[in-house]
């Protein structure tokens, strides 16, 4: 049987946030898709460990380890993409933070200013810094929006926001940069199993976490991997008519009517066995970011 046609043969890409949660399955998918890829985060974070993981399989890649919210890390990150494998053609701003649920007269500044940096600010960054190359390769951008950012988040308005601007930025960046044949979207993912959506080392309390997942029309988190699969395609010149698209994977909780997933079947309910070695689903909280509220242990329900 022939081998699959690859999607990413020889591109380019640098991902941040990539070294846990959606981000490690995006690269290791790339990596599997042909592509080649700088693992891109912050200090403490595993990138280190995807890329060696990535360059033991066989795959090529680096990792940079940075604050990408600061505009002379961000060259860097894209001057080693450069300078490591001659281009890029992939930028896939993943990065971001998830601090905290709390009605916003509870919302603390510095909450405020980390969604900020990590979900605003490094996206802006990263993007001014790779646009150059991107120009020179006909390249694509890919934000990291959320279900969150259509729809709204109760208890999470700062977040919402942030995202909505991703939703706003990722539109108009197409509009803009459509003449020099770069091509631009956002990837807008529901409840996904790592460990954002989990009370032990996310934000969600028990009542949170199960309204999170009942909600959803399939009544499941997604995995990283079926994310990273859209990243793929959106990626890939498959998608070459796609730009200035806020494409949702989000087990259709935006058209819920309430927790429909209760309803879901049996069936429905068991996520598609992976392909992806994912090492570090369930970590992410970035170094510095305060530790989740530590709520009243609770017993755990299927």
């Amino acid at each position: 049987m022939p081998s699959p046609r690859l999607r990413l043969p020889d591109k380019v890409a640098i991902v941040t946030g990539g070294g846990t949660g959606i981000g490690e399955a995006i690269c290791k998918k790339f990596i599997d898709e042909g592509a080649s890829v700088v693992v891109a985060g912050l200090p403490g974070d595993p990138v280190h460990d995807v890329s060696q993981e990535i360059r033991a399989k066989g795959g090529r890649s680096t990792d940079f380890s940075g604050d990408l919210a600061d505009d002379l890390q961000a060259r860097a990150c894209v001057k080693l993409a450069v300078d490591t494998f001659g281009r890029i053609d992939i930028l896939v701003n993943n990065a971001g933070s998830f601090p905290n649920l709390e009605e916003l007269q509870n919302f603390t500044t510095d909450d405020f200013q980390l969604l900020l940096k990590n979900n605003i600010t490094s996206a802006f960054m990263m993007t001014r810094a790779a646009l150059p190359e991107l120009q020179k390769s006909n390249g694509v951008i890919l934000f990291a929006g959320s279900e969150s950012g259509l729809v709204g988040l109760e208890q999470g308005a700062p977040y919402a926001g942030t995202k909505g601007y991703l939703h706003a930025f990722a539109k108009s960046l197409a509009a803009e940069q459509a003449k020099h044949g770069v091509r631009v979207n956002c990837v807008c993912p529901g409840p996904i199993d790592t460990s954002w959506t989990h009370r032990e080392s996310g934000p969600m309390d028990l009542k949170t976490e199960k309204m999170a997942i009942a909600s959803t029309l399939l009544g499941r988190r997604g995995t990283p991997e079926e994310v990273a699969n859209v990243y793929a395609f959106l990626a890939s010149d498959e998608a070459s008519y796609v730009t200035g698209s806020l494409y949702k994977v989000d087990g259709g909780i935006t058209i819920a009517k309430g927790p429909a997933g209760l309803q879901a079947e049996r069936d429905m309910k068991k996520p598609p066995a992976g392909r992806l070695d994912l090492s570090h689903s369930r970590e992410g909280r970035p170094k510095g970011e305060r530790e989740a509220p530590r709520h009243e242990k609770q017993p755990k329900h299927d």
